[in-house]
């Protein structure tokens, strides 16, 4: 079964990078450059699992993962923030809102594929 990815994040580079790592193992990755415009790739899709990005223009990753849980249809779905930041007080406002995981940038590929099988399986 082939894992489909939601990936969010402000940075070219950064939805290059994730998108050629998990590409090449198998993923199906789909990709927005913010919150607001995942939540309009989400209309097209029905991933599996879901990396964003903290700090993004118009919608941030806390927004956007307030978003989905609020919605009935993406309360289950994991949720995988991949970022730079890494104080506790941010990963745990993660949690509360609602994130399964939580990455610090830069990734190891190897460790990004094994916490997505890991909570989408």
């Amino acid at each position: 079964m082939t894992i489909e990815v939601l990936a969010v994040d402000d940075s070219r580079t950064m939805r290059d990078m994730i998108s050629l790592a998990l590409s090449s193992e198998g993923f199906e990755v789909h990709v927005a450059e913010d919150g607001e415009h995942g939540l309009e790739v989400l209309n097209d899709i029905a991933p599996d699992v879901i990396i964003t990005d903290i700090n993004m223009p118009r919608l941030d990753g806390f927004g956007f993962i307030d978003a989905l849980r609020s919605r009935d249809d993406y309360r289950t779905i994991p949720i995988l923030v991949l970022t730079t930041e890494s104080s506790d007080e941010l990963k745990t406002r993660a949690r509360d809102a609602g994130a399964t995981g939580w990455i610090v940038k830069p990734f190891a590929q190897d460790k990004l594929v094994r916490a997505l099988r890991m909570v989408s399986g």
